[in-house]
């Protein structure tokens, strides 16, 4: 114990160190990972290391090719960085070492995930009976609440999918906005349900509800997913949930919303309008390490039925000690998991309900910032109706619109990424960090401002 001692001392100096760096460092990682690999060593030593030098060795030879992404600076994903109770109870989520999958084994974990559950449906505004999973992200999210809606879907048409699976099962279509995340196309590959039918949308990635009517239309009859999103990768536009859900549920369909940075618009009075209508789908997902800001790595699922979510995800095991009042694991892929329920709470405790409005409107009122910015320089173009936390420009053709994301990388004042967006290169703003201020907007503008400048005066 006194090795484990000497080694968390350590662990809590050179965290300190990496936190005090935030505010100054270069956001871009200034080593290679062949140079982070050199530094380690890759000989495995035949002797032990005592665990405090162990932690000396990571922190220092990480370091340089640490990327700032807790920084107030980041805005190249949208990722969110990690309040500080949430850090701290996530300190003692590993401390702890508890496997959170039983309720009576793990008492305090449980109490702590039955409350977290209850503020966070009350706070995105969703039914109180809903079953909450603690998942990895919002990949899992969205794979949870999709299995939960396909085994649903087949069940209604009298296939159970748990004792058939799926050779030989009606067919299930999944319909979808033609500008969902590229992670819904990749977990219907994972649920065996193929490549989505895309809806069309409109100029800031909204479905299309006319021609989502259209496609139930066609097929009236058929066992039927319809996946829709508050907020787009690129605009953060919200899809029309209180006319689409109407429709994919005038067709027995299942609703699933992805949400993974969106729907926490529900907490804020002001921005609550954008999501009007969600609570009538049948399942969400989203992602605390989003816009709640706790550490990697916590998805949150939500589904309306959570007699639906058990059916889709629990197991039988002779040796398991199962509660008559429902197990967590029974929400979720894994059985063993960490206690991811810990920094949720945590924050959620920190903040209140009034500290998460201000969070979503502190993140929102960035972006528009950043937007006002940007239009004010000469040759830029705010592509995205700024209606939430994301932000898209261009500066110009693609050519300089990528030169202008290279500069900036290079810069390394913050971490803007490029992306491509109806055909055309973008610079990507997504606003989510806790710890972003309007300083750390004003050093990003002055530095793009640099970048266009250079790119201008720079030959063709």
């Amino acid at each position: 114990m006194e090795d484990a001692a000497a080694a968390l001392d350590r662990a809590r100096l050179h965290a300190q160190v990496w936190l005090d760096s935030l505010g100054s460092r270069p956001v871009s990682p200034q080593a290679s990972v062949a140079e982070v690999v050199e530094r380690l060593g890759r000989d495995l030593p035949d002797g032990p290391t005592s665990a405090a030098d162990v932690v000396d060795l990571l922190a220092e030879a990480s370091g340089p090719g640490l990327t700032a992404m807790p920084s107030g600076r980041f805005f190249g994903f949208v990722i969110g960085g990690t309040h500080p109770a949430a850090m701290a109870a996530d300190w003692l989520t590993s401390a702890w070492d508890q496997n959170s999958g039983l309720r009576s084994v793990t008492p305090a974990h449980t109490a702590v995930e039955d409350i977290a559950q209850a503020w966070l449906l009350d706070l995105l505004g969703l039914p109180a009976q809903a079953a909450v999973g603690f998942v990895t992200g919002g990949t899992m999210a969205n794979f949870t609440g999709l299995a939960a809606g396909r085994d649903e879907v087949l069940s209604r048409a009298g296939w159970d999918v748990a004792t058939h699976g799926l050779t030989g099962a009606p067919r299930v279509r999944v319909l979808v906005g033609a500008e969902r995340h590229d992670s819904v196309d990749v977990v219907l590959r994972y649920l065996g349900l193929g490549a989505p039918e895309p809806v069309a949308a409109d100029d800031q990635g909204r479905i299309d509800v006319a021609d989502l009517r259209a496609r139930l239309t066609q097929h009236p009859d058929q066992s039927t997913i319809v996946v829709l999103q508050a907020g787009n990768l690129h605009s953060g536009a919200f899809d029309p949930f209180t006319e689409a859900i109407e429709a994919a549920h005038e067709y027995g369909a299942w609703v699933h919303v992805d949400g993974a940075f969106g729907l926490f618009a529900a907490a804020s009075p002001v921005y609550r309008h954008l999501v009007a209508g969600h609570e009538a789908a049948d399942s969400w997902s989203t992602d605390a390490h989003k816009t709640l800001n706790v550490p990697y790595d916590c998805g949150l699922v939500i589904v309306r039925d959570p007699a639906a979510l058990r059916r889709s995800m629990s197991m039988e095991g002779a040796y398991l000690v199962k509660d008559a009042a429902g197990d967590p694991f029974e929400k979720v892929p894994e059985l063993s998991r960490r206690g991811r329920a810990l920094p949720v709470w945590a924050v959620l405790r920190a903040l209140g309900r009034d500290g998460v409005a201000a969070l979503v409107e502190r993140l929102a009122g960035h972006a528009r910032a950043f937007a006002a910015g940007i239009a004010e320089i000469e040759g830029a173009t705010v592509l995205n109706d700024v209606g939430f936390t994301q932000v898209c420009a261009s500066f110009g053709d693609d050519e300089r619109t990528r030169e202008v994301v290279r500069l900036m990388l290079e810069d390394g004042t913050a971490w803007t990424s490029g992306s491509v967006w109806r055909d055309q290169a973008v610079l990507r703003i997504s606003v989510s960090n806790w710890s972003t201020t309007a300083d750390d907007v004003e050093r990003t503008l002055a530095a793009l401002r640099t970048a266009v400048g250079r790119v201008a005066g720079s030959p063709r």
